[in-house]
């Protein structure tokens, strides 16, 4: 019994961390199929007017990644067709994965955010995006950023 206790006590702790209604406001599961550039980097036509998208962990970009066996494939296809405001070159770091939120699209019933920081040349400070790999939504370029031309 003296074992049982601190495993029931573990249980609801670590279920407490998971909430059961997602805080996300941008996932949209009718969002079209994404296609790719002959340089394997995504076709996005939109930018985003909403200062949140992308920088704020509720409004995460949504990049599926279900139909790859790479689950990161996806963020390097949505960051190496991203530039600098002024078409400079990006580089990129995953600082680390945070957030997590309930989903039915993993067998744990919960998934995590990924946290990346761009830079470029010229720029003050490097600034956070974070990534959602479970979750479909509409690629838009995050303001701040442009596209790569092709």
């Amino acid at each position: 019994m003296k074992k049982i206790i601190p495993f029931v006590v573990l249980l609801l702790l670590s279920a407490s961390c998971v909430s059961t209604k997602s805080t996300l406001k941008n996932v949209d599961d009718n969002a079209p199929a994404l296609t790719l550039t002959k340089e394997n980097t995504f076709v996005i036509t939109a930018y985003s007017k909403d200062k949140k998208y992308g920088y704020d962990q509720d409004y995460p970009i949504n990049i599926f990644y279900r139909n790859t066996v790479n689950e990161t494939i996806n963020q390097e296809r949505f960051l190496n067709a991203l530039t600098g405001p002024k078409g400079e070159k990006i580089t990129y770091t995953k600082l680390e994965s945070c957030c997590p939120f309930p989903t039915k699209k993993t067998d744990l019933g919960a998934g995590f955010l990924d946290v990346y920081e761009l830079k470029w040349d010229g720029q003050k400070k490097p600034i956070k995006l974070y990534l959602n790999i479970y979750e479909k939504g509409i690629l838009m370029v995050p303001v701040g950023l442009s596209l790569k031309k092709n």
